[in-house]
């Protein structure tokens, strides 16, 4: 049996999961937004998100794990009715990936699960891979024949990047790593290729 690696208070993950058997998880708008409701919920308290998407029966995000000493213990959800004696970050996700299949269940009177049971987790280990994997991230729909462009998609984070709408996505940090938002916009614009981080990559 595979053993995940259990996700690192400091480092920097691509973080993926998709429906199991690759059922659509998102069937409508309103899924989207709860996604992000609960992740708002369970995972921002824990880590720092710096690019996301969300297609039909999978996820792509690029978060950074808080230090322990950056978690509020006190603004933390669970999915359960016992509080653990330990905050881990991938019990977090567990309990998000929980709670939108508590609710998908409930909304469609189906049973079972939803998600794939492990999450997949590439940790992020320089500077190129970083921004490389921005634009992977941003470029799915497009790469998945949804959109012609990165601009028209709306469950992405590409969009709240370029504009300047309140967020809690370190567009800042994001923005800096390309130059400024105008080398960010040129950047996505051209086609990247991603071959070179190909092993890095989470296949789907």
């Amino acid at each position: 049996m595979e053993v995940r690696v259990p996700l690192l208070n400091g480092n920097y993950y691509h973080i993926y999961n998709r429906g199991n058997n690759g059922i659509d998880v998102f069937l409508e708008p309103e899924n989207n937004y709860h996604f992000l409701r609960l992740y708002a919920k369970y995972i921002e308290p824990i880590a720092d998100t710096y690019a996301w998407c969300l297609l039909k029966n999978h996820f792509h995000i690029l978060v950074r794990i808080k230090e322990m000493s950056e978690i509020d213990v006190n603004k933390l959800s669970y999915n359960t009715t016992k509080k653990p004696k330990v905050v881990e970050p991938s019990r977090q996700f567990s309990h998000l990936f929980n709670a939108y299949t508590q609710a998908i269940n409930k909304r469609y009177n189906r049973t079972g699960s939803l998600f794939e049971k492990n999450f997949e987790r590439k940790l992020i280990t320089n500077e190129r891979y970083f921004q490389q994997l921005i634009y992977y991230i941003h470029n799915n729909p497009v790469h998945h024949g949804f959109v012609k462009q990165m601009s028209l998609y709306p469950w992405s984070s590409y969009e709240t990047i370029v504009t300047d709408k309140p967020t809690m996505l370190k567009r800042d940090e994001v923005v800096t790593l390309f130059g400024n938002k105008d080398s960010f916009i040129y950047f996505h614009s051209c086609e990247q290729h991603t071959n070179e981080i190909s092993n890095l990559l989470i296949e789907y």
